[in-house]
């Protein structure tokens, strides 16, 4: 029988567990997680994003600041801002909204941003710790998936995990951690030959293109773990993810939907990352 993992209420589940703890440090230390998110220019889509984080930090008792800045800001004064940032001791994760413009240079950016202090989990510092098995911080998105994959029970070792897309938001670090659980990881992309042979291979498959229903039956396994990263507006304005779903429902064991999969995990684990930070920054 295939199982919708609903990312929406475990997801709801983890924000509230995070409450509580953070209510718990408040009461204990004083310490209200402060999140600072940057935004420059005026993208909607990460408008949207911007706002379900600073709704996410109201549930959960933290500090939230947001900072807006011109499409046309240069990349000097908003490294000046995450400096000020790094240095203010109220501020204990700062995210700066991707894509940036043109002009300002992303990895110069996510370089400038404290490691102890990057709840995204972007920086050379964390990137470097999560090769060696020892991160500060679990990018949120593949730490939210690795969630969604225990619900199901599953074993990882020893199995075949299939990930679709090299990334270094998802695709990079979502092998990694595959690997750390001793699965046999395999990553597909653009220049992968024959990639239905190899995706129907994955006890664990996850999807993370950005090309709505890529994912169709016959390239999927019976029985496997099917995750859908892609989150693609469709010209009927609908959503879609880059697996077929109807198609591909019935030949798996769980399998999350688009809305209401692997988004909410990823709002949910950046609340997780900083509350980690204020309480290690507290200490």
């Amino acid at each position: 029988m295939s199982i919708v993992l609903d990312g929406t209420k475990i997801a709801g589940e983890i924000r509230g567990s995070v409450r509580d703890e953070a209510k718990l440090l408040k009461q204990k230390t004083g310490i209200v997680p402060g999140l600072a998110v940057v935004l420059v220019g005026d993208d909607p889509a990460s408008e949207i994003y911007v706002g379900r984080k600073a709704k996410a930090c109201e549930e959960a008792g933290f500090a939230s600041r947001q900072y807006r800045l011109a499409a046309a800001t240069g990349e000097g004064e908003l490294l000046n801002l995450i400096d000020a940032l790094n240095k203010d001791s109220l501020i204990h994760g700062i995210l700066v909204q991707l894509p940036l413009p043109s002009q300002i240079s992303t990895q110069k950016v996510i370089a400038a941003i404290d490691p102890l202090k990057d709840v995204d989990g972007f920086h050379p510092y964390n990137v470097g710790g999560l090769v060696s098995g020892s991160p500060l911080f679990v990018p949120c998105t593949p730490r939210g998936i690795m969630e969604l994959i225990s619900c199901t029970g599953i074993e990882l070792a020893g199995k075949e995990a299939v990930v679709v897309g090299r990334s270094n938001i998802v695709g990079k670090p979502m092998a990694l951690l595959l690997l750390e659980r001793h699965a046999t990881v395999t990553i597909c992309h653009s220049r992968t030959r024959d990639l239905p042979q190899v995706t129907s291979r994955a006890d664990v498959l996850i999807a993370a293109v950005g090309k709505p229903h890529m994912i169709t039956g016959d390239m999927v396994k019976k029985g496997a773990v099917v995750i859908d990263v892609g989150v693609n507006r469709l010209a009927s304005g609908k959503l879609a993810g880059d697996v077929a779903f109807d198609e591909v429902f019935p030949k798996t064991s769980y399998i999350t939907p688009v809305p209401g999969g692997v988004g909410p995990m990823t709002i949910a684990m950046l609340m997780r990352n900083t509350l980690d930070a204020a309480i290690r920054l507290g200490k």
